[in-house]
């Protein structure tokens, strides 16, 4: 019996790190599962890539979220990026401080800073999974393909690679605090923008004596795009203190010519839901984040749906009352998020001067309610419809092959939901939210209804990251950017 049970537990270990090899496997072979043969892209765009005339745009690349690596600026150590032991464990204390944004009753979300800042994008994610350092690409095919970074390494990938020449300097990475609000990373971007335009003009001023007006093509993925989005119709205007929407200037098509927006959540995702209200998990060889840290991440809430496209009811029951996601009061009573008495340990660590448990959980709603209402008014000035300006084009690349989480329905008094329905998407934003479809949860109508301008929307069939690594998004993209006249430079 002794020996059957050593052998029952060798085959449980071997099946479960056979498990987690095939986990990784299956994520780093996203895209590259196909019997089509991809396109050799350094033979169809070496040329095209090695130019670098005055009217060329230059290329910024936004990551979603998760996407940027974040450093403790007083230790100096990975808070997110790296998993090799050198990292935020948020299932400690300290961890959990690290990794969370800071709450204090009625202080304004933007004043509640902390120690952690933006450390470039994401390329890999280093883990250990029994002792083996392992390595998993986020946005590296994206990054190389495009140039930014300086990637060149021809040993990787199945697309060939794309020469940019020695000449090449016009292709940047934004990384960004990603738990931070949306509208305050817009603000960021406009800097780094305008810091990126004097740098370009200075180096063609150096190498050919030619003063160019730059503007820039920028590629943003997933939450990238909807910051990317404020910042075209806005700049780095706030949202008014008072209440009120801005009015739609377009202020960012002064640096920008092109938007590509890629499996961006024009209209929210499910997913946002099931993040804060379960926290985020990883698999059993990453770190779990619990709801306490992951809700106090105001960009998180920006993600949530719509409560007029009724991607949450309030049961089961067929026609039952849609619910909105960013009321407060929903939050409370099903006990979601911040508000959930299983939380009460971590608030403690996040909230070490508060010795009473009804006072941490005041100061817990009190963020909750803020980060939903700044939510709120991000959602109502992104959904103003606001034709765009002639000059600036705005593209979208989504899925729509695979099933994603579209309705869900609370379960009442146990705190928590289950999904009722699928549809076409990513297997993380739906079609219909890419496309920012106001006929869901309304009336039908056979032509697309969207308060996006959009100049031209493309279609794959893969997964959310798998987007950037598809071959037809590589040549279509930089078909796009290397081929195609700049937006400003087309008869209107």
């Amino acid at each position: 019996m002794e020996a059957t049970t050593e052998a029952a537990r060798a085959r449980t270990g071997r099946t479960a790190w056979l498990r987690a090899a095939g986990a990784i496997l299956a994520v780093a072979a996203v895209g590259c599962s196909t019997s089509l043969k991809p396109p050799d892209l350094g033979a169809l765009y070496n040329r095209s890539a090695q130019y670098h005339g005055p009217e060329r745009n230059p290329i910024v690349v936004i990551p979603g979220i998760l996407g940027s690596r974040l450093k403790d600026l007083e230790t100096r150590s990975t808070v997110w990026g790296a998993f090799g032991g050198d990292f935020a464990d948020p299932g400690t204390t300290e961890g959990a401080r690290t990794m969370a944004l800071p709450m204090r009753e009625g202080v304004d979300l933007r004043a509640l800073r902390d120690g952690v800042v933006p450390d470039g994008v994401l390329d890999r994610i280093k883990v250990r999974l029994l002792g083996l350092p392992l390595e998993l690409k986020a946005y590296f095919q994206i990054l190389r393909t495009l140039g930014a970074g300086g990637y060149h390494d021809e040993s990787l990938g199945v697309l060939g690679e794309v020469d940019y020449g020695s000449d090449h300097y016009t292709c940047f990475q934004f990384a960004y605090d990603w738990r931070r609000d949306n509208v305050e990373n817009a603000a960021r971007l406009h800097e780094f923008l305008l810091e990126k335009r004097a740098y370009v003009r200075a180096e063609t001023m150096r190498r050919s004596g030619v003063d160019r007006d730059v503007k820039f093509d920028v590629v943003a993925h997933s939450m990238g795009g909807l910051l990317l989005r404020y910042y075209l119709m806005y700049g780095k205007e706030d949202l008014p203190a008072d209440g009120t929407l801005p009015e739609p200037t377009w202020a960012g098509k002064d640096l920008v010519d092109r938007a590509i927006l890629v499996g961006t959540p024009s209209s929210g995702a499910v997913d946002a839901l099931a993040q804060l209200v379960r926290g985020r998990s990883f698999g059993f060889f990453m770190p779990s984040y619990s709801p306490a840290v992951v809700g106090t991440f105001p960009a998180l809430y920006e993600l949530l749906p719509r409560g007029r496209h009724g991607a949450l009811v309030e049961s089961a029951a067929p026609g039952a009352k849609s619910v909105d996601p960013l009321d407060p009061a929903v939050w409370e009573r099903e006990k979601w998020g911040l508000a959930a008495p299983d939380q009460d340990e971590v608030l403690r660590w996040l909230l070490p001067d508060e010795t009473r448990p009804e006072a941490r959980r005041r100061i817990a709603l009190d963020h909750q309610r803020k980060s939903l209402e700044r939510a709120r008014r991000f959602h109502a000035a992104l959904d103003r419809p606001a034709p765009a300006p002639a000059g600036l084009g705005l593209y979208l690349v989504a899925g729509d092959a695979e099933p994603t989480n579209a309705v869900a329905a609370v379960r009442g008094p146990s705190g928590s939901f289950e999904v009722l329905r699928k549809g076409p998407g990513d297997g993380t934003v739906l079609r219909s939210s890419a496309l920012a479809d106001e006929r869901e949860g309304g009336e039908w109508t056979p032509w697309l209804r969207t308060p996006v301008p959009w100049t031209h929307v493309t279609f794959l069939f893969t997964d959310h990251i798998g987007l950037t690594r598809d071959p037809a998004f590589a040549d279509n993209v930089l078909h796009l950017l290397l081929e195609a006249p700049p937006a400003g430079l087309i008869d209107p």
